[in-house]
């Protein structure tokens, strides 16, 4: 149903708020109102919108795809309005174009910060707004035009439903890091010497995990995984501590030794990391889309 007339401003504001704070309960306590009182307010949104905004996950709310979108925009109305605010009152307001950036939750943080330097390297850099999810939410996320752009380890899947375009960004080998005494030890035999060593490997659902199985299948290593991790940084951290040999990308080792105080314990050639760039545009028409993927690598 398509909606016309005048949008509510008070509802607008109360639906951010719930989003936000992640739920009726604690947006109740920040705007002093009763739960029921802010829950007839978001309906009397939907009903003007036409559409729902959210819908129930066991016992928490959920954005719907349209909840998504609306609450984009509603973040860029509110800040607005805070700069208005401190127009008005005489304090400096340096007004940038948002730059909404996905990231699949997989990918390095360190990498990520790379990737997106050249957009920040601009005459005139943008705002920017770093989303983390899966890989699926940020593709719908993407169409729905919730976001600029989508940094992935892997180009979306074939029979993606929703009509995006990709460029790889960067492809580099993979090598096993750990504490430097384990890298030590683990070094001069290496990768054979990873059979039956204590491993941290990337969580089901990253484009690195069959690859690696696959490879260690091939090269007959048989590894004690000591965990799982979705989050790099965490696994990096467990690496740190000494738990375990993790893999990450070659690009960027430097930092990762410098940041984790590990050591490298070898590289594999036939294992490749990549970075791509999803985008619902072919053409890469947003300016600091444009930098990051005509930038050298």
């Amino acid at each position: 149903m398509e909606s016309t007339g005048w949008l509510n401003y008070h509802h607008l504001y109360y639906f951010w708020s719930v989003a936000r704070h992640g739920g009726l309960a604690k947006a109740s306590e920040a705007l002093r109102l009763a739960p029921p009182t802010l829950s007839m307010q978001i309906h009397m949104l939907e009903d003007a919108l036409g559409s729902k905004l959210f819908e129930k996950e066991g016992r928490r709310m959920a954005l719907t795809a349209f909840g998504r979108m609306v609450l984009g925009h509603a973040d860029e109305i509110f800040s607005i309005g805070r700069e208005l605010l401190a127009a008005v009152h005489g304090r400096p307001v340096g007004r940038r174009a948002r730059f909404v950036v996905g990231v699949n939750e997989y990918l390095p943080k360190t990498a990520v910060h790379q990737l997106l330097a050249p957009a920040m390297g601009m005459d005139d850099p943008p705002r920017l707004v770093c989303r983390e999810d899966q890989p699926e939410q940020l593709l719908a996320a993407l169409a729905t035009h919730e976001l600029d752009l989508v940094l992935s380890d892997a180009p979306p899947p074939p029979g993606t439903r929703v009509k995006v375009f990709h460029q790889v960004l960067n492809e580099c080998a993979v090598g096993f890091f750990a504490e430097p005494k384990l890298a030590a030890k683990l070094r001069r035999r290496f990768p054979r010497s990873l059979d039956g060593s204590p491993l941290l490997l990337p969580a089901e659902g990253a484009a690195l995990r069959r690859p690696l199985e696959l490879w260690m299948e091939a090269t007959g290593i048989h590894a004690e995984v000591r965990g799982e991790f979705q989050d790099s940084s965490v696994m990096k951290a467990f690496g740190q501590a000494g738990l375990g040999v993790f893999p990450a990308p070659m690009s960027i080792a430097a930092t990762i030794r410098r940041n984790y105080g590990v050591s490298l314990v070898g590289e594999a050639p036939e294992l490749r990391e990549r970075f791509v760039a999803i985008s619902a545009e072919r053409r890469f028409a947003h300016p600091a889309v444009a930098a990051i993927v005509r930038a050298p690598r």
